[in-house]
């Protein structure tokens, strides 16, 4: 039997918070969601792992929900450990999805905000769920945004 659970967040680690958070707020219309965060002590030691963390960032209230909904948080390390280019079949997490209503105009958006394409966009019939219309783009960090449009 599973637990009892409600999804809250997503964790986003960047290298400039504040650019990202800007960007997710300008382009997908995320607003912040309580304070600003600056955290650090033992219990995040525990927590993570490693020795004097320290992060700062804020949580993002995703577009189409409510106060209570889940959130989007961006937080950054005061040390950071860089990784490959973001592929979308590496293992692990790998896109964060939002529902347009043109994702063409979407597209132009998110690359006019700093942020570029993974792929080409692409239009398809999914039986028994309707037509999609959708393509793999780049927030400014390179991590993986899908756009995407269902009728």
């Amino acid at each position: 039997m599973p637990i009892r659970a409600k999804y809250v967040h997503t964790n986003l680690i960047a290298r400039d918070w504040k650019k990202l958070v800007r960007f997710y707020v300008e382009v997908f219309g995320c607003a912040a969601k309580g304070p600003e965060r600056d955290m650090f002590g033992a219990w995040l030691d525990e927590v993570t792992s490693i020795r004097g963390a320290h992060l700062k960032g804020v949580h993002l209230r995703l577009p189409g929900y409510e106060d209570d909904g889940p959130t989007l948080e961006i937080f950054s390390y005061d040390e950071l450990i860089e990784s490959d280019l973001p592929a979308a079949n590496q293992c692990g997490f790998a896109h964060i999805a939002f529902a347009v209503e043109d994702v063409d105009e979407a597209l132009h958006a998110v690359i006019a905000a700093g942020g570029g394409v993974v792929g080409k966009v692409a239009t398809t019939e999914v039986h028994g769920v309707g037509k999609l219309r959708v393509v793999y783009a780049r927030d400014p960090e390179d991590n993986i945004v899908e756009l995407q449009r269902w009728t």
